[in-house]
């Protein structure tokens, strides 16, 4: 059998990596990256619209449609209070008619996508609200709704196919279920391997569904697996394939990847940190390779490896870091930490406009760690 990039465990939160149902060759369907959010097409009922809405609203009667941008819509109480908010992003204004319910209202349609930091998928208007009071990216008042509808496109949801686990070679409660003729074969978690055998990352989750002889070897079986947890995207394979002869001991491999790429590399480090290992006495220095920090989470692979070495994880947002800078993690504060080449990250973060949350700029990471108490010198 050649060597197995993947192991299948039987599904269980507390269950040793070690502890598994198949080693397998490979598989297949395996990677995939969420879609785009889908643009939809909506309805604000019975509106006043005001600001920039209505001034969107004038230009859409005059060319067919008019980009409004961001829309917040504030849900209210009964007393007129603020209860929560919901938005939609990338607002086009398409048009309007007079409110069936009440005619000094309007009824304005607006095609958007819904910004993934939604609190929930659709906004619930407590008994007797008045509906929604309406803002602009910067809180602006653009009016007030009623109430919101969401016109279906009648498009049907795409369907994944299983994932494939290829040549595997069955043992344990799989390879009883299998000679017992059982259908239900249960549920596992696929996880990657390293070169040596060890345990990379868990892959993805789910129901084992079917299996069939493999061509791969005598013995051997092609499972399907229907997952239930989101699959890792297609930056992953590269990850793990740096990451194949176990943790990296070369610095900057991470500068390989893509942003996808190194939001992964976070995961995968903060997987393999070592949580028992005592954190180094305050006080110390600590050398920031900044000649790759062109995005934000290339901070994060850069800030992790500086403090725990080669593939080291040391938070992978601000939240995180806070976390980190308290101990556990390898370091506690105080610190000096020496950015080198610091005109990188200067002059590449937060260039990206905004849509849902801006990345951070330079300045605001430099505040931040000011703040908590690191000793920044800039070289």
């Amino acid at each position: 059998m050649p060597r197995p990039k993947y192991a299948l465990t039987a599904y269980d939160p507390d269950a040793e990596y070690d502890d598994n149902w198949a080693l397998c060759a490979d598989a297949e369907n395996l990677f995939g990256d969420p879609p785009a959010p889908p643009r939809g097409t909506y309805e604000l009922i019975g509106c006043a619209p005001g600001g920039e809405l209505d001034k969107a609203l004038a230009r859409a009667r005059a060319d067919g449609s008019a980009p409004l941008g961001l829309l917040t819509l504030e849900i209210l109480d009964k007393n007129g209070g603020r209860v929560e908010e919901w938005s939609l992003a990338d607002v086009r204004v398409l048009g309007d008619r007079p409110c069936a319910r009440d005619l000094s209202l309007r009824d304005i349609t607006v095609e958007a996508r819904e910004p993934l930091h939604n609190p929930f998928d659709y906004p619930q208007c407590p008994p007797l609200s008045p509906g929604y009071r309406l803002l602009g990216a910067e809180d602006e008042p653009w009016g007030s709704c009623r109430d919101l509808a969401h016109v279906p496109d009648g498009r049907p949801d795409l369907v994944e196919p299983p994932v494939r686990l290829l040549g595997c070679a069955p043992r344990g409660a799989l390879r009883t279920a299998l000679d017992a003729g059982e259908e239900d074969l249960g549920h596992a978690k696929l996880v990657r391997l390293d070169t040596a055998g060890h345990a990379v990352q868990t892959a993805v989750e789910g129901e084992l569904v079917a299996w069939i002889p493999s061509a791969r070897g005598r013995g051997l079986v092609d499972l399907a697996l229907e997952p239930w947890s989101d699959r890792p995207p297609t930056a992953a394979e590269q990850v793990w394939e740096l990451w194949d002869g176990g943790r990296p001991t070369e610095p900057g491999l991470w500068a390989r990847c893509t942003t996808e790429g190194r939001h992964h590399w976070l995961t995968t480090a903060l997987g393999r940190h070592e949580a028992h290992r005592p954190d180094a006495e305050p006080g110390g220095t600590y050398h920031l390779d900044g000649r790759h920090i062109v995005d934000e989470p290339g901070f994060f692979c850069a800030l992790g490896e500086a403090v725990n070495g080669p593939g080291g994880y040391f938070g992978w947002g601000l939240d995180a870091l806070a976390d980190c800078l308290c101990g556990r993690r390898g370091a506690r504060r105080p610190f000096t930490l020496v950015w080198h080449d610091a005109e990188v990250a200067r002059t590449c973060l937060g260039l990206v406009p905004r849509t849902d949350h801006r990345p951070w700029t330079f300045e605001e990471l430099l505040a931040f760690l000011v703040d908590e108490g690191i000793d920044v010198r800039l070289a």
